[in-house]
Parts: C-alpha cells; sequence; structure tokens
C-alpha cells in the first residue's frame, strides 16, 4: 500500500522534524555551555588539591578561562600530516563528537523531559557510546605517526575492556527493573523506596571506575600518556579537531556522571520525599547527583598515581569482569528465590 504524501502530511511530518530538532538543542546547547564551567571545575580542583590557584585571570575568578581557551582553538592553523590520509583524518573527530552528542537522545532529565523515550534505550546509549572508539582508532591510523597509531591501540583495547565489565553492571541493574527503558529504571527506585547504590554499591564502584577507564581519565589515562605517548591519538591534531576530540571526550564523561546518577542515585528523585526536598525540581537533583559525581572524578584525578597498563588490563579481566559475572548471578537468584523479579 502506497504512503499517503498529501501536504496535509508533509506538514504534519515537517511539525515533527521542527520539534525533534528543537529538542535536541534544548539538551546539547545547555551541556556544550556547562561544559566550559566543568572543565574549569576540573582544572580548579586539581589545582586546589595541589595547592595552586588554577584558573584566575580571564574573567571574575578565571571563569571565562574555558571560552578563551576556545576561542584559541578555533583560531588557530590546523596542521595536517603530510603522509595522513586526509578524509580518514578529519573524519575521526567528527565520529567522535557525533557519537558522544549522539547518546544524549535518550537521556531523561525529568517524567517525559527526554528526546527519545524509546523501549530500548539502554541499548542504544550501550550501542552509540561504543561507537566512539573508532575514531580514536582512525585517528591513530589516519595520522601515518606511530605514537598516535600506538595510543588509538590502547584506547580501542581500553574501552572495549571496560565495556564488557559496564555491560555486566546495566545487566545487574535491569534485572531489577525488568525494562531497557532509562526513565523505567528511575521509576523503579522510587517504586521501591530505595536507590540502587544501596543493595548495588559494588556495582557503583565498579560502573565508576569503568567510566573512569572508558573515557580515559586518570588513572587510567595511558592512551595519553605524555610520557610515553605524548597526547595518544591526538598527537597530530590541532585547532578545531584536537577541540572537537576534547569536546566529545568531556560529553562523554558528563554522560556517564548523568548516567550513573540515574542508575544508582534515583535521577531526577529527591533524597527524601519530603519539605524542602520536594520543592526542589526534579531536572536540578540530576544535575547536582551528577556534578557530585564528577567532583568524585575530579579528587580521582588529582589524588590517585597513574596505572601501568597491564595493571589496567589485570583489574578489568582478571577482577570487574569475574565479579560483576558473580553479582549478576547472585541478582538473579535472590530476584528468584524471594520472588521479587519485576512482573
Amino acid at each position: 500500500m502506497e504512503q499517503n504524501t498529501t501536504p496535509d502530511s508533509l506538514g504534519h511530518y515537517g511539525y515533527q522534524l521542527v520539534i525533534m530538532v528543537a529538542q535536541s538543542l534544548a539538551v546539547i546547547v545547555p551541556v556544550l555551555v556547562s561544559l566550559a564551567f566543568i572543565l574549569y571545575a576540573d582544572r580548579k580542583i586539581w589545582a586546589a588539591v595541589m595547592l595552586r590557584k588554577g584558573p584566575n585571570v580571564v574573567g571574575p575568578f578565571g571563569l571565562f578561562q574555558s571560552f578563551a581557551d576556545f576561542i584559541k582553538f578555533v583560531f588557530k592553523e590546523m596542521i595536517v600530516p603530510a603522509g595522513s590520509n586526509k578524509v580518514v583524518f578529519f573524519l575521526a573527530p567528527m565520529i567522535s563528537f557525533v557519537t558522544a552528542v549522539g547518546a544524549w537522545a535518550v537521556v531523561p532529565f525529568n517524567p517525559h523531559w527526554v528526546v527519545a523515550d524509546i523501549n530500548v534505550g539502554i541499548l542504544y546509549l550501550f550501542a552509540v557510546s561504543s561507537l566512539g572508539v573508532y575514531g580514536i582508532i582512525m585517528a591513530g591510523w589516519a595520522s601515518n605517526s606511530k605514537y598516535p597509531f600506538l595510543g588509538g591501540l590502547r584506547s580501542a583495547a581500553q574501552m572495549v575492556s571496560y565495556e564488557v565489565s559496564i555491560g555486566l553492571v546495566l545487566v545487574a541493574v535491569l534485572l531489577c527493573v525488568g525494562s531497557l527503558n532509562i526513565s523505567d529504571i528511575v521509576y523503579a527506585q522510587e517504586k521501591m523506596g530505595v536507590w540502587f547504590i544501596i543493595p548495588h554499591f559494588p556495582m557503583f564502584v565498579i560502573f565508576f571506575v569503568s567510566a573512569l577507564a572508558e573515557t580515559n581519565r586518570p588513572p587510567f589515562d595511558l592512551p595519553e600518556a605524555e610520557s610515553e605517548l605524548v597526547a595518544g591519538h591526538m598527537v597530530e591534531y590541532s585547532s578545531t579537531a584536537y577541540l572537537l576530540f576534547m569536546i566529545g571526550e568531556y560529553f562523554a564523561i558528563v554522560l556517564m556522571c548523568v548516567m550513573m546518577s540515574i542508575l544508582f542515585l534515583g535521577g531526577w528523585l529527591p533524597p527524601l520525599k519530603i519539605m524542602p526536598f520536594t520543592l526542589i525540581p526534579g531536572p536540578l537533583w540530576l544535575i547536582g547527583k551528577a556534578l557530585f559525581i564528577f567532583f568524585l572524578f575530579a579528587m580521582v584525578k588529582a589524588m590517585v598515581p597513574r596505572y601501568r597498563y597491564d595493571q589496567l588490563m589485570r583489574l578489568g579481566w582478571k577482577v570487574f569482569l569475574p565479579f560483576s559475572l558473580f553479582w549478576v548471578v547472585l541478582t538473579a537468584g535472590v530476584l528468584t528465590a524471594f520472588d521479587l523479579a519485576p512482573k
């Protein structure tokens, strides 16, 4: 049967497209602006731990330092290695950026405050965020230099290793939810009256450490270990291309903080359903929890020394993977034995 393509139906599709674009911008633009201040906070926390001042010149208290860095990157000369594969070289940072941004389409900030409230939101998020490794591999290969290539390989092995642990953590949580919809994870915690961090605290720790490795954050920033590989897969990049990699990386970091808030800290739910907690809007609770998680990220960066690569792989495959499998089996057994599985 042929589809109806009358002017009315075309107008309807156009209206839906405008709404979808507006919703996407309503998510992307605030997150992009917040990245400037999150980067500023990251540098300030690091400086405070080391008894330094950090950014304090550009703007009041140095608040505009990230915007000054942005302008500097945009107007710098872009240098492309003569022996590089030009198409793949420029495609790599765009892939890293687009995949990092696209994952936000299924993140709920409040009931029905989500661009795409799909039933397989977790699978979409896991799939899209996993594609970011292609940009890193392509950047390392296309640069036609050994240091970027080794950095790209390191990052690929690291991200794949810790995605396995993250996947098993999600399985343990989803067993208690009975749905792949991300909003349902928050509703399940509201129904149970307890956040998942309490029954799944070991999984919270594993997800936190795996998120550090997945986003190449210290102490797992081995693809960018300046003492060995200079800046890893980004050695040959400059100007806007380098900026896209950095923005994509921080997009992924903030996404991990928000997902940890949703999976384990009740998302937009207040700690207690009493005054004055109920007066604070749900999105502010989610943002506050995500900022707390990012503070932990920043403190780990400032305090924990970098791991060796063999230590990183051993932690992922010999510690996190077996324990995550054990926890999934234990969770399934408890839910079945006590008839607690969601109907």
